[in-house]
């Protein structure tokens, strides 16, 4: 199968959205592996580590443009400079990026490690596209989760999310990566600003639960950071379309044990 586009982190969450929207595009597409897998229709698989930077020129062959999806909490700095000196020797055209919002502003290790990413991949000389988003309903609904646990719900004072859901990130970045490099574009986040708590407490009225609610304080730079909003975006026109209750109400059915 001849294809011109590589999709790193196309078997996670994200990925899993944009593969079957790339192929109903009329793209086939490589995915990069940690493992080898068996080819699907329309999508091939190459083994390679981006961490260790193995496995990359052979993945790189042939390709025109990259959708760099694969993160973790802690590396992708690294996995950028990798990925972008394996693209320059293979005469890669387009680079497309997802990173977070308040990557250059809040000050904690993960955000830091996509704004240096953000760097390798703008400074690489590699036409690029970087799509900065908001913490994903599916993040939100892991701590939503965990809190849920607690016998009393935390309350951060000024911590606010606005979540998006992950298949309006996946509708954005294909679009993306049919287009033209366009490099650092309009930030993306969902349509709703709400506390943590408020995600929470509506995660619990969903699952028939109830908690006292105990505020606390984010002290220093990471609660000044979250106060003044460096983690959303209030343009109206950049937002996605789901809905934190709309993403509730599909997963209400499923069981607790999913999450």
């Amino acid at each position: 199968m001849a294809t011109s586009l590589l999709v790193t982190g196309g078997t996670g969450t994200l990925g899993g959205h944009v593969l079957p929207r790339l192929r109903a595009a009329g793209r086939d597409v490589r995915v990069l592996s940690r493992r080898a897998r068996d080819p699907e229709p329309g999508v091939e698989y190459a083994a390679g580590d981006l961490l260790a930077g193995d496995g990359l020129d052979a993945a790189l062959d042939g390709i025109d443009t990259v959708l760099h999806l694969a993160g973790g909490p802690k590396g992708d700095d690294v996995v950028a400079a990798n990925l972008v000196a394996a693209a320059s020797r293979a005469g890669v055209r387009h680079i497309v990026y997802i990173s977070v919002i308040g990557a250059d502003t809040v000050p904690l290790g993960y955000f830091r490690a996509k704004y240096a990413a953000e760097r390798a991949i703008a400074e690489s000389g590699i036409p690029f596209t970087t799509l900065r988003a908001a913490q994903f309903h599916d993040l939100t609904l892991k701590v939503a989760t965990i809190m849920a646990k607690l016998p009393v719900l935390p309350a951060p004072g000024g911590l606010r999310w606005q979540p998006v859901d992950s298949r309006d990130v996946a509708d954005r970045l294909v679009e993306l990566t049919l287009g033209a490099p366009s490099g650092r574009v309009a930030d993306l986040a969902g349509p709703e600003v709400a506390t943590l708590a408020d995600l929470s407490r509506a995660y619990l009225r969903v699952r028939g639960k109830r908690r006292l609610t105990l505020p606390v304080r984010m002290p220093g730079k990471v609660g000044r950071a979250y106060r003044d909003g460096d983690n959303l975006n209030l343009d109206t026109a950049a937002r996605g379309t789901r809905t934190w209750a709309d993403f509730l109400a599909e997963r209400k059915a499923e069981p607790v044990a999913a999450e």
